[in-house]
């Protein structure tokens, strides 16, 4: 408990007062705030602020201005701000959509930092804008401190949007009163394929209202299409509250460009005019590294969004790219395929990195499941299952090479986390079961979405050995936030067991499912 207490205070001390009705959103600065009339023509950040990958000694800072601005961060141990330590970032203008990202290092590990972002007049930085404040904990390197996160996927999907009635994304506001050490997202951080309509007309007779902007009216096929979907999900109160307080792992997966697509595709879909898919996915990936605060990205295009975060003795988190590299979807029987889901060098990678990773937990943020059977229309797969329980096959190749090299690598502490198909799950992996059997047993949890249509439960594929314990998931295909079906997952990690904790969680509260491992242990 005594990791939790003090944990805690140091972001209640945020919440105090008038603060709590407004972080993330531009808070009055430490002087009393200038008139509106002040502040007018000067830069303004009304789309809050984000922290990613953050590690012991440093954090990924994250802003938007509606004109050019030089972006200054100030750091301090206090929501007082006194000695604040200044750092320069950039300046943003048109080129990045007007955001921008400043690199924190030197941190104390294990703390909490108080920010603010300040964003300046390029040609008078004594002319700044209203600050806009955040606070995150870097990580410990001290086992005790244990570690809790969150994570789930599916935004303002299938026509669901922000509805202001509802509380718009009101899940982020309950994951952030979990209090967590960050939030991993699984993908699908937009619906870049999802228009959004006004109204929606429930099954009950009621109506659904979306807040809708132009760039949400149609599929994105423009740069600034794909930018104003991003936009768009930074207008919800609660999701901008979240950003200021819990730090964010960033992954994409299919909805960040469209539903289902590979690399090379040639669309057939009216609603474009743009077909070549490699085109919109350069200008969909330019704008998630613009709008996300992952380190590894550029907004040139170059870098990679696969990477390893570590938190201390206990947990590396994994994260991969299951879009990037991928065949072309198919039915998925080929019995030769080196480029798989993952692509060679991916590949390569994951297994080098797991092989050195001494953390107690390994988590495998994959934005796709193994054993659900994923289709694309009616003959192709989408994920790497493709229903035949037989010996591997197309993707299944690639799953297999990679978990015979974590049996054989005695690599422990091995959980897989996703998101993508609308529902929540637990499945067990055995090779008692299985029809491929050169591999150790382990979990996958799977939560989502935050906030779009839910989805029927997915048929499992025998070839590894999954057993399901656990699922919730509709009747009906596309039911919305108001009917429920909106779920994410939470891990808490004991910094004196090891014990990792997995609670699959629903909107409203509700503990679903609750799976206890314990550390070093094969098949539990």
């Amino acid at each position: 408990m005594a990791r939790d207490s003090g944990r805690r205070m140091g972001r209640r001390a945020v919440l105090r007062g008038s603060a709590a009705a407004s972080a993330a959103l531009t808070l009055p600065s430490v002087a009393p705030a200038a008139p509106a009339q002040a502040l007018s023509g000067r830069p303004n950040a009304r789309w809050g602020v984000q922290v990613g990958d953050v590690t012991t000694s440093s954090g990924l800072v994250w802003v938007r201005s509606d004109r050019p601005a030089r972006m200054i961060v100030e750091t301090a141990a206090t929501e007082s701000f006194s000695r604040p330590h200044r750092w320069h970032g950039p300046v943003v203008g048109p080129g990045t959509d007007f955001t921008g990202r400043t690199a924190l290092r030197g941190l104390p590990s294990g703390s909490q930092v108080h920010y603010r972002v300040l964003l300046a007049d390029p040609d008078d930085p004594r002319r700044t804008g209203e600050p806009v404040y955040g606070t995150f904990r870097t990580v410990s390197a001290r086992r005790r401190e244990g570690v809790r996160f969150v994570w789930s996927g599916d935004l303002a999907g299938q026509g669901w949007g922000i509805n202001p009635d509802h509380g718009g994304f009101r899940i982020f506001e309950e994951m952030r009163r979990r209090d967590p050490d960050f939030f991993l997202c699984s993908g699908d951080n937009i619906y870049a394929d999802g228009p959004l309509a006004e109204s929606v007309t429930l099954p009950d007779g009621s109506t659904w209202r979306n807040v809708v902007t132009p760039e949400k009216t149609k599929v994105a096929e423009s740069l600034d299409e794909f930018r104003g979907a991003f936009r768009y999900n930074l207008l919800d109160t609660a999701l901008r509250r979240f950003h200021s307080q819990v730090p964010v792992i960033s992954q994409w997966d299919d909805h960040e460009v469209l539903n289902n697509w590979y690399p090379g595709e040639i669309l057939t879909d009216a609603r474009y005019t743009e077909k070549n898919v490699d085109v919109l996915a350069a200008r969909a990936r330019r704008a998630f590294a613009e709008y996300s605060p992952v380190g590894t990205l550029r907004p040139d295009a170059q870098g990679r969004v696969y990477r390893v975060l570590r938190h201390g003795p206990l947990l590396d988190v994994f994260v991969l790219d299951c879009r990037t590299y991928r065949d072309a979807n198919s039915p998925g029987r080929q019995p030769e395929n080196t480029q798989g889901i993952l692509g060679a060098e991916q590949l390569a990678w994951l297994k080098r990195e797991l092989s050195r990773s001494r953390a107690v937990w390994k988590v495998i943020a994959c934005d796709m499941p193994l054993g659900l059977v994923v289709p694309d229309g009616t003959t192709a797969i989408e994920g790497v299952a493709q229903g035949d329980p037989g010996a591997p096959l197309g993707r299944e190749l690639q799953l297999a090479e990679l978990l015979r090299h974590i049996k054989h690598g005695k690599i422990t502490g091995t959980v897989w986390l996703t998101a993508d198909v609308h529902y929540t799950s637990a499945q067990h992996y055995d090779p008692a079961r299985a029809a491929f059997k050169d591999f150790a047993p382990f979990w996958e949890f799977v939560s989502g979405p935050l906030n779009a249509g839910a989805y029927p439960a997915l048929k499992l594929d025998g070839t590894f050995g999954p057993e399901q314990p656990f699922v919730k998931a509709p009747p009906r295909a596309n039911v919305g936030p108001a009917e429920g079906f909106q779920f994410y997952g939470e891990v808490d990690i004991d910094g004196d067991s090891g014990e990792m904790t997995v609670r699959l969680c629903e909107d409203g509260g509700a503990v679903l499912y609750t799976k206890v491992l314990r550390p070093g242990l094969v098949g539990q």
